[in-house]
């Protein structure tokens, strides 16, 4: 069921917490969306750079540990809670029987806890499942092969199956089995509408919640007020929504839930709601779903860089990106390269500061490695340069590599210490 305009489809939601990512290919879903190390926030980044001159106060910097001795206790009764798949079924059974008038904020939260997950959820946003989640109605079917729904019976409701499998038998003789997750049942409109085919269950103990017509509508065409869509050369390329995080109204504002691929690079450097504190480091996380290479984003930046205005939020981006997500650069050659450039901006704008936290947040993130060239005479040349030493009084580093030369296929970078 299509919610939203139809140039909607080519844009991607924000908002889905396990994002179903169909359109992907696989040859670039093998990509790592955590990276190893802990990831900083960017209040813990960007304070050490706010004093430009002087000493830099580094604490941000440095990788967290990601579980003290405190949390571990909590996290253990976390997973008693969490671990019995059944017992969060029941929990969450125990909310769908009850009526929509006695559901409580609780009950709710549990219930959006659960059907987020079902594809049926998945195109909308929080505020329409949590608004659904408050008037659904949970119903039983004991025995397979029930007839559900006849075919040219009047619609009146939405299903969602939570359980068991059902099939529609079509007029031409095709049919459809539908399963945990998925829908059926009226599109969001107040025409009269008629079932096409015979709905049946196929197994014993089908389980399913379902919406009244008059809800479905309301929920799904009154969100409209709560939307805020941004439309270039007609045609819509961002969707916000207005949130209130807590009763006291203060803590309001847009969050986006869908944007073209374009417009949510472009977000990364505009001004971020209250609502929506976090954006960048989720972009960060998320944006191999949606784009093919790195260097979208990197080109951008570089571009960016060169506005006076914009070159502290270009260079928040940039470190919250090396210190979150290092593996994006340490294996790609050509987002070294990007790196390096940034890294002679930085000099070149004098930003001293900036340029003493890149340097350590890349020399906090290097790993050993070793490396092996091979020579085919003593006088062969090296390919690389090297520099420092004793008489310099720091270590020894690789200053270049020639592009394309035996040592850059084996691995060697600029900036490595031997």
């Amino acid at each position: 069921h299509s919610q939203l305009p139809a140039d909607l489809t080519k844009m991607h939601l924000t908002d889905n917490p396990h994002p179903q990512v169909t359109h992907v290919p696989s040859s670039q879903s093998g990509c790592s969306i955590a990276s190893d190390s802990g990831s900083s926030s960017l209040s813990d980044i960007y304070q050490a750079t706010e004093s430009e001159m002087g000493d830099v106060d580094l604490t941000g910097l440095p990788e967290a540990p990601v579980d003290s001795e405190d949390e571990e206790e909590e996290e253990d009764e976390d997973i008693d809670r969490t671990s019995d798949p059944l017992l969060g079924r029941d929990v969450v059974r125990e909310c769908l029987e009850k009526e929509p008038a006695d559901k409580t904020d609780d009950d709710i939260e549990q219930l959006l806890e659960f059907m987020h997950q079902l594809p049926a959820f998945a195109n909308m946003t929080m505020s329409v499942r949590r608004e659904l989640c408050s008037v659904m109605i949970f119903e039983v079917v004991e025995q397979a092969g029930a007839i559900i729904l006849e075919d040219g019976q009047e619609l009146d409701s939405w299903y969602v199956i939570l359980n068991g499998t059902v099939e529609i038998s079509y007029p031409d003789g095709k049919s459809e089995s539908l399963c945990m997750g998925n829908s059926f049942g009226i599109t969001p409109s107040l025409d009269k509408q008629y079932m096409n085919g015979v709905v049946r269950t196929k197994v014993d103990d089908c389980q399913f919640v379902c919406i009244a017509q008059q809800d479905y509508w309301r929920i799904l065409n009154h969100v409209e007020k709560n939307t805020h869509k941004v439309e270039e050369e007609g045609e819509i390329v961002m969707v916000k929504e207005h949130r209130e995080l807590d009763r006291s109204g203060t803590r309001k504002g847009h969050i986006v839930i869908k944007a073209t691929p374009e417009r949510l690079i472009m977000h990364l450097i505009e001004e971020h709601s209250i609502v929506d504190p976090t954006y960048i480091e989720d972009f960060l996380l998320t944006y191999r779903t949606f784009l093919t290479s790195p260097l979208e984003v990197g080109n951008k930046l570089l571009e960016w860089f060169t506005v006076d205005s914009l070159r502290d939020k270009v260079t928040r981006v940039v470190l919250l990106w090396v210190n979150n997500h290092f593996n994006d650069f340490e294996g790609d050659p050509a987002m070294t390269r990007f790196l390096e450039e940034f890294e002679k901006n930085l000099e070149d704008t004098k930003m001293k500061g900036h340029l003493r936290l890149l340097n350590i947040a890349c020399a906090a993130k290097a790993k050993w490695r070793q490396i092996t060239l091979q020579k085919p005479s003593r006088d062969s040349p090296l390919f690389f340069s090297l520099l420092g030493g004793s008489d310099k009084g720091f270590g020894i580093f690789v200053e270049t590599v020639e592009i394309g030369s035996k040592a850059a296929e084996a691995g060697l970078k600029r900036g490595d210490q031997v």
